[in-house]
């Protein structure tokens, strides 16, 4: 089972670095960029907002339509994120989501996200191992993991009658890794709160 999970989440990654440039190509005219700060915390989704202390993160990513009409659209993104969880972990990772936004005419919209990606991690605090009766420094090559996520976004499109305005949003993000910690924790979940900015470059 392990080989398997490993052999999975290494297909995954590569799929979905394979594909960016694609993602990127397949813009008719300028590609768009969404930036946000977040705060990361490990709480059960949907049951908190915005969590105290703040735990730091930052993603950046593209995105390409599949389907658009007037007021609405199926697309699909790839991003890059980093957190850092003081006296837990601080990870790094890739995933892809499938959005539906539902756009009014002046400019408020609302999306929901269903995503799927790949996440390493590494402890923020020393770890120890227990050898010949003491303990000794462990050297910590970090932990990866399959992360199933869910969001939902309100957002604001500043030029409401152009398709390619600049977007301002706050993005409620719920997500998991998995396997955690195999026979006693095994599904860890977590709460980022994103304030993000969507641009677009090479806009003609």
């Amino acid at each position: 089972m392990l080989k398997n999970l490993a052999e999975m989440k290494n297909y995954l990654a590569a799929l979905l670095f394979a594909a960016s440039p694609v993602f990127c190509i397949s813009q008719n005219s300028g590609l768009p960029i969404n930036i946000s700060l977040f705060n990361e915390s490990t709480a059960i989704p949907f049951t908190q907002f915005f969590t105290t202390p703040v735990h730091p993160g930052i993603q950046i990513g593209t995105e390409f339509n599949y389907k658009t009409k007037a007021h609405s659209r199926l697309f699909q993104t790839v991003n890059i994120s980093y957190f850092y969880h003081n006296n837990l972990a601080q990870g790094a990772g890739i995933h892809t989501d499938l959005g539906y936004e539902l756009r009014a005419g002046f400019g408020l919209s609302f999306t929901g996200f269903i995503g799927l990606g790949y996440m390493h991690t590494w402890a923020t605090n020393q770890e120890y191992t227990f050898v010949d009766g003491q303990y000794e420094k462990r050297r910590d090559k970090g932990n990866g993991r399959v992360i199933p996520s869910v969001g939902l976004e309100l957002g604001y499109y500043i030029t409401p009658g152009d398709t390619q305005s600049s977007k301002i949003f706050v993005r409620y993000q719920g997500w998991a890794e998995y396997p955690y910690s195999p026979g006693f924790i095994p599904l860890m979940t977590h709460i980022n709160l994103h304030l993000g900015y969507k641009f677009f470059i090479g806009k003609n």
